[in-house]
């Protein structure tokens, strides 16, 4: 093997080391955020629960904003490659199912941890600008799926209006979390139901 051989396999390994290094800590953050909360995250906490050092938490994430902005980015594009199916999937047909599409978006409130994740980054973002940056980028994507799902339902639909019927949908669908997960209120067949029928009605 070449000098220049093992040199790029010495920076693949360390490259793949720290990657892997990050995502542990990452890992670790995400499990104090879901299980504890915001309040408890903390870089020493972090370290802790990865068992690593907290200079290696530090190398990768200078700041706790750093870090808590990594793991919302992380967080939000895995719920976004979950939802993303669900909208570019139905839209295939001639008419997509806009009930059936509604059913699976308010399953993923069946998950009461990943609820009181979202309900803690709704209430860091009014606080913390980064983090209401990363929130507004994950919901601007989400909103052009539905303008997507919404153009394959009614082609001569206004996009104006596609999108501010797709922004009304994501708030009507993402607030109702609160008052079907036990958090705010409890969810009942007849208000399902009604959400399920005004929800329809916004995709046309």
């Amino acid at each position: 093997m070449s000098d220049r051989s093992r040199e790029q396999k010495k920076r693949t390994a360390t490259t793949t080391k720290g990657a892997q290094r990050r995502a542990l800590i990452l890992d670790a953050a995400e499990k104090i955020l879901f299980e504890s909360g915001y309040s408890e995250l903390t870089m020493r906490a972090v370290a802790v629960t990865a068992q690593v050092r907290l200079g290696h938490v530090q190398y990768y994430f200078p700041s706790r904003t750093e870090l808590i902005a990594a793991v919302l980015h992380r967080t939000l594009d895995r719920s976004l490659d979950r939802l993303a199916p669900l909208f570019t999937d139905t839209a295939a047909h001639t008419t997509p199912d806009a009930e059936g599409l509604i059913r699976q978006l308010l399953a993923e409130h069946d998950d009461p941890r990943l609820v009181r994740v979202y309900a803690e980054l709704w209430a860091l973002a009014g606080r913390d600008e980064a983090v209401a940056t990363v929130l507004r980028t994950f919901y601007g994507d989400y909103q052009d799926h539905v303008a997507g799902f919404l153009r394959a339902r009614n082609p001569a639909l206004p996009d104006t209006v596609c999108q501010a019927r797709a922004r009304v949908f994501t708030a009507l669908i993402e607030g109702a979390a609160l008052f079907r997960s036990g958090i705010a209120a409890h969810r009942t067949e007849a208000a399902d139901a009604e959400l399920i029928n005004t929800a329809t009605a916004l995709l046309g």
